[in-house]
């Protein structure tokens, strides 16, 4: 029978050939491309030559595993002095036991069955102690009769692509962990044994830099003495303060090769000294911004510096070190954010739930008491208003913080948005002296005045109170019944205290009642307008009409505004109710303009909540569009208070309305606070004179100065003025002489329905 050649050359057709190793490719060929004139012998050394030249081990074995071939790199890396020191030899004369095992097994499986073993990945220690991994593969080599005689090997040391997916690995397994919000603590620590097994003979740890950018503070160094750690712990960073003090100082890496000799551990060195550390290698952690966060340091109990590799390590740790910090930061703030208020700091909504359960819960198992208590500033639209928001939210962080300056440690001062606050008390009732002196201190705390933009303010409060369990279940119950106290203390004046009572708890349920009520019938439309005629004094003409809505209830009637239209704000129903009146409005002014009645314009109030809206200016041009009225027959009435809420804002507002066309009015002018510099910049049309102004009309003379004021303002700003409220016909004649364009109220006509008012029209 002929003999099975080692190997096939055919990649086409022998699959094993093409997993050969470039180390068996150049056996190979090297053994085919002799010349054919050289004798068997000579080709034998050349081939020889060349086995010997390759890095890689390779060997030929008999039936028992034994060396019969082995390459110079065999010989090397197990220390031998020659080629014929192996052969005769197995792998339990260089290997220990398990490991040699492991080999033999595999080797006397290819004999066995005559298939190679490809591309096996090996764990071995050469005789000098270092661990490598080979990759290996060996192949059966026939005899003339077709029995395996033996096998042919080659192994390759991969340990530096062991080591590169090691740490690969590593990495990825670290960027899971920061990815899934695990202890910052673990994450460092994991980081530090990577490296550590990646640079031997070195004692990892990562410190951190304070909030305030003076101190150190130990993240983690899982095989660092914890009394050194202990030590440092709290040290002041500076120029000459160890590797890591000075690295953090500077912003950038400290090389310190002997630490018993360099400068920069001058006061250190003692401090060191029992713990055998000789050199010490800091490289400073960096935000993405380039913010120093911290310090990733090697130890090594021998003097000297690291090599690139080394230092290539430490880069890519810094690197997964701040990605770790930076995102434990960013979680941390949004965990802040969700539970406290970004202007003042104080605990939100969210975090009161959480404590106000807990201190129910305490109270159920000590028998005691928590105490709630509701604060609303009394005065807080006046700074508003007059000096607008910057100077109110100024206002609010230093009432803020003399809440918390008047309370206990186990006590919350809570905001809830706007100028509402709760204070949570805790183990002692209203009755309760300490408790009664606490609320009392808060609220001394809040009415001493407070100067914002150089002008001085006193702004009090008015305080519910309620206690569980006299006054309420649950943290719902507890929270409503205080904010219905506290409504009460408004009530009777404002700057008061008032308990929960139970007659309060019939009113809160009255009023939930009357909020339901009003929610079913903005969903039924249970509402119809009623308009009130403006004339033109000069023309003695109806001009326009203001839209007042009404509320068709269908048990009391018709109610007016006054009696829904503060619990629509109160309760944020009065966008709903707001939207529907302009639509309302636009269709019905157009009703009458396709009946052939004298074009006019309709009038319609604007709440705050709408106008402040993103989509307020779309949702007109929807009602005028779904209607047809065109906008030069729409005006808009707002009240100046609401528009001193952000001038700059309420300007662009006016601008995108005045593109369509739409007329603005400034309602019950010389009630609020505006400013002649804020007035003029706004595109208004006309000034409404308040009725407050001219109720008294002509008899009181403060009242006639002011309509008198009001009235020539306008003219100097080239606006229309119209008065509201005029009932007399002496108020109409002073106004008249005064210079004022227009006037409306009962002395023309109440607000009257929609077909009332189309008779006025044709009559007019």
């Amino acid at each position: 029978m002929a003999a099975k050649p080692i190997v096939h050359c055919d990649e086409d057709t022998d699959p094993t050939a093409r997993l050969l190793s470039a180390g068996q490719r150049l056996i190979l060929e090297a053994a085919r491309l002799f010349p054919a004139g050289v004798e068997r012998d000579e080709r034998s050394l050349w081939l020889e030559a060349i086995v010997d030249e390759v890095p890689d081990y390779l060997f030929f074995k008999d039936r028992d595993s034994r060396f019969v071939i082995a390459n110079r790199a065999i010989v090397r890396d197990n220390q031998r002095n020659g080629i014929e020191t192996i052969e005769g030899l197995t792998d339990f004369d260089l290997h220990p036991h398990h490991v040699a095992r492991v080999f033999y097994e595999t080797e006397q499986e290819i004999v066995r069955s005559g298939q190679p073993a490809i591309d096996m990945e090996e764990l071995v220690r050469d005789a000098r102690g270092n661990l490598k991994w080979l990759l290996t593969t060996k192949l059966p080599v026939f005899g003339d009769a077709g029995e395996v005689i033996g096998l042919v090997g080659i192994s390759r040391d991969i340990t530096e692509r062991k080591r590169a997916e090691s740490l690969h690995v590593g990495q990825a397994h670290l960027l899971k962990m920061i990815a899934l919000g695990a202890d910052l603590g673990q994450i460092f620590s994991s980081l530090i044994l990577m490296i550590e097994a990646h640079v031997p003979g070195v004692t990892g740890s990562i410190l951190l830099l304070s909030p305030d950018g003076r101190h150190i503070l130990n993240g983690a160094a899982p095989n660092l003495d914890p009394g050194y750690c202990k030590l440092i712990e709290g040290a002041e960073i500076g120029p000459r303060q160890g590797s890591c003090g000075t690295a953090m100082w500077r912003g950038e890496t400290v090389i310190v090769a002997d630490i018993t000799i360099d400068p920069l551990w001058d006061g250190l060195r003692d401090l060191v000294a029992p713990y055998d550390f000789r050199a010490c290698w800091s490289s400073p952690i960096r935000s993405y911004q380039g913010k120093v966060l911290g310090t990733f340091a090697l130890y090594a109990q021998a003097p000297g510096e690291p090599d690139a590799e080394c230092m290539k390590l430490v880069g890519m740790a810094t690197h997964i070190a701040g990605i770790a910090i930076e995102r434990k930061q960013a979680e941390d703030s949004i965990q802040f954010m969700a539970h406290h208020d970004m202007l003042t700091g104080l605990p939100n909504r969210v975090m009161l739930d959480e404590r106000l359960a807990s201190a129910i819960d305490a109270a159920d198992e000590t028998g005691g008491v928590a105490t709630l208590a509701f604060i609303d500033l009394d005065n807080f639209k006046l700074v508003n208003d007059s000096l607008g928001h910057d100077a109110g939210d100024k206002l609010l962080r230093i009432v803020a913080a003399r809440m918390l300056a008047c309370v206990g440690p186990d006590d919350s001062v809570v905001r809830l948005g706007g100028d509402e606050f709760v204070v949570l008390l805790s183990g002692a009732g209203p009755d309760d002296a300490a408790v009664e002196g606490r609320l009392k201190a808060v609220r001394e705390a809040i009415a001493v005045p407070v100067e914002v933009e150089r002008r001085s303010f006193q702004v009090t409060c008015s305080m519910g109170v309620a206690t569980y369990p006299a006054h309420g279940r649950n943290a719902t119950e507890l929270l409503a019944r205080a904010d219905a106290a506290m409504y009460r203390a408004k009530e009777i004046g404002r700057n008061a205290v008032q308990v929960f009572t139970t007659e309060m708890a019939t009113s809160v349920h009255q009023k939930l009642e009357r909020q339901e009520e009003l929610r079913q019938a903005i969903a039924r439309e249970c509402f119809v307008l009623h308009y009130q005629p403006q004339m033109d004094l000069a023309t003695g003409r109806i001009f326009a009409a203001e839209a007042l809505v009404r509320w068709n209830h269908a048990e009391k009637g018709l109610l007016p505004p006054a009696t829904f239209i503060p619990l629509a704000e109160e309760t944020g129903l009065i966008g709903e109710i707001g939207d529907w009146v302009l639509k309302a409005a636009c269709r019905q002014n157009r009703a009458w303009q396709d009946a052939g009645l004298p074009p006019i314009v309709v009038s319609v109030n604007v709440s705050a909540r709408q106008f402040q809206d993103k989509d307020w200016v779309e949702r007109v041009a929807s009602a005028l569009d779904e209607s047809g009225l065109a906008g030069c027959y729409l005006e808009l009435e707002l009240t100046e208070s609401l528009l001193m809420v952000d001038v700059s804002g309420g300007v662009e507002t006016m601008r995108r309305l005045e593109k369509l066309g739409v007329n603005v009015a400034i309602d019950d002018f010389g009630t609020g606070y505006s400013n002649l510099s804020s007035l003029k910049r706004f595109p208004v049309d006309r000034l409404k004179i308040d009725r407050s102004f001219i109720m008294d009309l002509p008899g009181d003379a403060d009242d006639g100065a002011i309509a008198r004021a009001v009235i020539s303002l306008a003219n100097t700003l080239q606006l229309r003025v119209i008065a509201e409220g005029v009932e007399t016909r002496e108020q109409l004649e002073f106004l008249r002489e005064a210079g004022c364009d227009e006037i409306q109220g009962y002395y023309l006509s109440p607000p009257v329905e929609a077909s009332a008012f189309e008779e006025l029209l044709r009559s007019a």
